[in-house]
């Protein structure tokens, strides 16, 4: 591997308007105050609100090699976005975050260091592990997460507290390899890539964080996507 690391994160996008000028903003600071090298990749799924208008003006403040463009003609699902944008990512390292402030940036600088420090495949940050907590879910949320969480460990037994958590650094080369052994298209792709990691023996740091509801929009979670959750582990514990 190179001795220079660069860090692409991939952001899917659907009706993220207010959200992304602010994100961006704290991508570029956190990894200039910590000089480190990075690009951020928006797949945004034609966005109706104008996500994509406003990520095009971000791209001219932040210059084309730090913001790249890679929109779809539609909503495809998050699991494509990612496969969609890993085609274009340059760094040797790659972020998969949200992007409606779920996920701060400014747990990246201990989880690059973690990785670092044991040479990590993957580090996750994880809500319910040390000092991780969820921040602004009522309690009928809380504990569908939380119940989501402890089905899918009690079938699986990956190892890992956070199995549906989505703010992630991998190696790349690590990522390119489990992401072409996944299935799942949807809210389950994240649950997939890190079953499949466990099992093709890759290893896996966790960094507590703070989960906090989005900040602008609505969640796009719905009982539709419960029940694939649900559907999907089965479907891991049966081939995995």
């Amino acid at each position: 591997m190179s001795s220079h690391a660069k860090y692409s994160v991939l952001l899917p996008t659907f009706n993220e308007r207010p959200n992304l000028p602010v994100l961006v903003w704290l991508l570029h600071r956190t990894f200039t105050e910590n000089n480190l090298d990075w690009e951020l990749i928006i797949v945004d799924d034609a966005s109706p609100d104008g996500t994509l208008q406003i990520a095009q003006q971000l791209q001219k403040l932040y210059t084309p090699r730090r913001i790249v463009l890679k929109p779809r003609t539609g909503k495809l699902g998050l699991g494509t976005a990612y496969v969609h944008g890993l085609k274009y990512a340059t760094g040797n390292f790659v972020v998969i975050m949200d992007a409606d402030f779920s996920h701060h940036p400014k747990f990246l600088p201990r989880m690059i260091e973690t990785q670092k420090e044991g040479d990590y495949d993957i580090v996750t940050g994880t809500r319910y592990a040390g000092s991780g907590g969820v921040y602004g879910w009522d309690l009928k949320r809380k504990v569908i997460s939380r119940g989501a969480n402890l089905f899918a460990d009690t079938v699986l037994r990956p190892g890992v507290s956070d199995l549906t958590g989505s703010f992630r650094l991998y190696k790349r080369e690590v990522l390119e390899k489990v992401i072409a052994s996944t299935t799942s298209k949807g809210y389950t792709f994240q649950m997939e890539l890190m079953v499949r990691a466990k099992g093709m023996g890759y290893n896996v740091a966790e960094v507590p964080i703070s989960f906090v509801d989005r900040v602008y929009g609505e969640s796009k979670l719905g009982q539709e996507e419960i029940v694939e959750y649900a559907k999907g582990v089965m479907t891991l514990w049966l081939n995995v």
